[in-house]
């Protein structure tokens, strides 16, 4: 039997189910359709299980600091079996909140994979869903007056890479590693690359970073790179940059891994224990019945919408992930809540994606927020630049955490942030201030002559913004 709904969801990760509790309060009858679990990757696969392995990473590297701190240690060990099961503890704990929220929005959930199909008996315009059960059961059919793809990503891989699971890994297998390797070769120095290579030096095992562009995390500001750059060299990390990886050249012998990269036109050989790829991300766009509509895919395959995530398909949306851009979870949260407030007639402003802050969980943490120094000039802009580090940071000695700084880059004309990035201790909890300032199109003054309780981390916000006119106090 055919069910009908305001709302139909393909896919319950973190945009997806947030958009259905937003469907839910607007008075909308709601359903998700997810494969897997509700909480997608995010919850099960990506940030919260890494973040607790990496906050693991932290404690195991700080505890061998404990006598710094007058804290006599010895014997110090890690169990690594532990540290899985505090992963698996949290995100069990946040599973059955995000069911618990399911619940109380009286949302239902279609365990299953779902298909949109063509014109049909139920429907004179594509869009209504087949969703083939995972149970097993007969397929189920769902009538929605709107569609809403969230359907996210996967990871990317590179040609004649066999992602085994035992020598070649993604980031989805080696969170599921229940034992530490000696060694590693990441593939890839953006973002999940990084986190996965600061945390596993932090665990003890030896750590090459092979990289294409001329920098890791190149998306970032360039003297953000170099200085992270520098200190997870200071870890004993290895990072190769302006390499490009003959994947055809891989060689799996019974403990380890060989492969050739051509560096300034010669080719070297890495080996280790593993190989772990993380080269991007792909939109997770097959499969789910586009061919039947008027849906338009972008080259990479993610799916093309308007500023209020509408495809071709005016009444079929599409968010998060799969539509490329910034591949993030509060990102795709925040296009859900707008894609649903416009099927329900909400008017709202179009998201300006140069006001979302990035993050970078490695130790140390990287976020930032706007323009880079280099995009800046690029767009015409005339800047001034306010740096202040955080060895001069009273909190942050007190932390033992003096390494980094935070910029601001700043329009010398209007006196407009244009900019803002960190690189140091908690910078991802502090960069929400960078957030705000550019959403209030703040200027280094207001932030300068905002209050920062003393002592903070965030004092360095404040000095770096009085910084940008030459005014800091304590440097």
């Amino acid at each position: 039997m055919a069910r009908e709904y305001d709302l139909v969801i393909l896919g319950g990760g973190t945009g997806g189910y947030v958009a259905a509790i937003r469907a839910s309060q607007l008075g909308l009858k709601t359903a998700i359709v997810e494969k897997e679990k509700i909480g997608g990757t995010c919850l099960h696969k990506g940030c919260i299980p890494s973040k607790a392995m990496l906050r693991s990473a932290e404690v195991f590297s700080l505890t061998k600091k404990g006598e710094e701190f007058g804290v006599l240690t010895s014997g110090i060990e890690l169990n690594f079996k532990k540290v899985q099961d505090r992963k698996a503890a949290i995100v069990e704990q946040l599973y059955n909140g995000v069911q618990y929220l399911m619940k109380q929005g009286k949302i239902d959930i279609y365990n299953g994979f779902g298909r949109i199909l063509g014109p049909s008996i139920f429907s004179p315009i594509p869009g209504t869903i087949s969703v083939e059960m995972a149970d097993g059961t007969e397929n189920e059919m769902l009538i929605p007056k709107n569609v809403i793809i969230a359907t996210g990503s996967r990871p990317s891989t590179l040609p004649n890479l066999d992602i085994d699971g035992t020598h070649v890994l993604t980031s989805d297998e080696a969170l599921e590693m229940q034992e530490l390797p000696n060694s590693i070769i990441i593939i890839g120095g953006g973002v999940i690359g990084i986190e996965w290579a600061s945390m596993l030096a932090d665990f003890g095992v030896n750590v090459t970073v092979i990289e294409y562009a001329d920098r890791i995390i190149p998306g970032e500001d360039e003297d953000i790179s170099k200085e992270l750059t520098r200190l997870l060299q200071i870890k004993g990390i290895k990072i190769v940059t302006n390499a490009k990886v003959l994947s055809e050249t891989m060689e799996k012998e019974e403990e380890k891994v060989l492969i050739k990269a051509e560096i300034a036109g010669k080719e070297q050989v890495f080996s280790a224990e593993k190989l772990l790829v993380s080269v991007g991300r792909k939109a997770n766009s097959e499969n789910i019945g586009l061919q039947n509509t008027e849906i338009e895919l972008l080259k990479n395959g993610a799916i093309k919408v308007n500023s209020s995530f509408q495809t071709k398909e005016s009444h079929i949306y599409a968010i998060g992930d799969v539509i490329g851009g910034l591949q993030l979870a509060h990102v795709a949260s925040h296009e859900g809540i707008k894609a649903v407030e416009h099927i329900a007639g909400i008017n709202h402003d179009s998201i300006i994606y140069d006001n979302i802050p990035k993050c970078i969980y490695s130790s140390p943490e990287v976020a930032s927020v706007g323009f880079t120094e280099k995009n800046a000039k690029e767009y015409g802009f005339q800047v001034k630049i306010g740096k202040f580090p955080f060895k001069a940071v009273g909190k942050a000695l007190v932390q033992g955490e003096t390494e980094g700084f935070v910029k601001i880059v700043a329009d010398e004309k209007t006196n407009d942030i244009l900019g803002i990035h960190m690189i140091g201790p908690h910078v991802t909890d502090m960069i929400s201030e960078a957030g705000l300032a550019r959403v209030l199109d703040a200027t280094p003054w207001e932030i300068g002559n905002t209050i920062h309780p003393h002592p903070t981390l965030s004092e360095a916000i404040g000095e770096a913004a009085l910084a940008v006119d030459g005014l800091s106090i304590h440097i």
